[in-house]
């Protein structure tokens, strides 16, 4: 079986000679050990020396047999326009202070995994959550390991 042993950063790889690729939501994203399959349904065993948050564009070494292209899945999300710059501060003190994981995208919306918990707290502070499917890349943290410029 093929065993992917090492993350390579997105950017540090060349993706257009990419053996194949996997796709994976953020929450299995995070991994060290585990059977997988890629996206052309071929097993590979996922074996890290310590887990790894992976993200979209990383590549996972193969032993001997190139590299796997890592996807974000595309799944259910809230975005949150802010009117102000005060009013997302709020809005990310809030989602933070539950522990939250939150995407800020380029023009500033904020996005967080669907949970209707979460959507009913956002209308009650005065923003409306708009519900779709994306990929999820959230904030790494600042005391996450081995982050590399996500």
């Amino acid at each position: 079986m093929r065993r992917a042993t090492s993350v390579l950063a997105a950017g540090t790889w060349p993706a257009e000679s990419a053996a194949g690729t996997v796709t994976l939501t953020w929450e299995d994203r995070h991994r060290r050990r585990i059977r997988l399959k890629d996206d052309a349904g071929a097993p590979f065993l996922l074996d890290l020396d310590r887990a790894a948050v992976l993200s979209d564009g990383d590549g996972l070494a193969l032993n001997g047999d190139g590299v796997l292209g890592v996807r974000a899945a595309v799944q259910p999300v809230i975005d949150v326009r802010c009117r102000s710059a005060a009013e997302a501060a709020r809005i990310a003190w809030h989602l933070g202070n539950r522990h939250t994981p939150i995407q800020v995208l380029a023009d500033g919306t904020l996005r967080l995994l669907d949970d209707h918990v979460l959507a009913d707290m956002l209308r009650r502070l005065g923003v409306e959550p708009v519900r779709h499917e994306a990929p999820f890349e959230p904030e790494a943290g600042a005391y996450a390991g081995d982050h590399h410029g996500h």
